[in-house]
């Protein structure tokens, strides 16, 4: 699904060393690592978004990739349902996809009357508009209180479990995220940054432990 092959330091990046992994379909893999390391750099890399390092990371064609980014970005002076028509959204499909993430009846409220959780969920759902194949989350889950972060932690883990092909990139600083979302685990680390840990999580598998021991050094 997609290949990378990062090395910064010969672009001149200041931000991100060498890089180099794959992803596959069904990995849902939760990145970790220092505030400010580069985990956001890399998945605008691989969004496409950096026109230094988007070179160096090769997907198949028509790879659909929807990015949840840390702002929701909803157009303030469309309502919902217009937001989701921008992106190509059949009338039907817009009411099905506020349903599934639980915004059933607010398809006529602008962006800047919906909580800061909703306003998550309606950007979720523009992602799925495009119906991904990869998804990638930048913070999903920053500023929102416990209680909306674990609504929104299971509508994502629900939606995965619904398709199991979709492949998901979820940057967090909290690696209890990764216990309940991922089958993979990255953590970056490094001045400029690399990708110091790649491995899939078994079921049994403690992400938060791993994180801890990666930040300590001692694994």
């Amino acid at each position: 699904m997609l290949e990378l092959c990062l090395d910064g330091v010969v672009v001149g990046h200041p931000v991100i060393g060498r890089v180099a992994t794959t992803v596959a379909e069904g990995d849902r893999i939760c990145l970790l690592g220092p505030s400010g390391v580069g985990k956001t750099t890399l998945l605008n890399a691989i969004a496409g978004l950096d026109p230094r390092l988007s070179p160096m990371v090769w997907a198949e064609e028509g790879l659909r990739i929807g990015y949840l980014f840390q702002e929701h970005r909803l157009l303030p002076w469309r309502t919902l349902r217009q937001n989701l028509a921008l992106v190509g959204a059949a009338p039907a499909d817009i009411e099905r996809l506020l349903e599934q993430v639980g915004l059933a009846g607010a398809g006529d409220r602008l962006p800047d009357q919906l909580s800061l959780g909703m306003a998550r969920r309606a950007a979720l759902a523009r992602c799925l508009a495009i119906k991904p194949q990869l998804l990638l989350l930048d913070e999903p889950f920053a500023s929102l209180d416990p209680d909306r972060a674990a609504e929104l932690r299971a509508l994502i883990a629900q939606l995965l479990d619904a398709q199991p092909q979709m492949a998901m990139i979820c940057v967090t600083h909290d690696a209890r995220d990764a216990d309940d979302l991922a089958n993979r685990l990255w953590y970056m680390a490094g001045t400029p940054a690399t990708l110091q840990y790649d491995h899939a999580l078994s079921s049994d598998a403690s992400a938060s432990a791993i994180s801890e021991r990666l930040r300590l050094g001692v694994l």
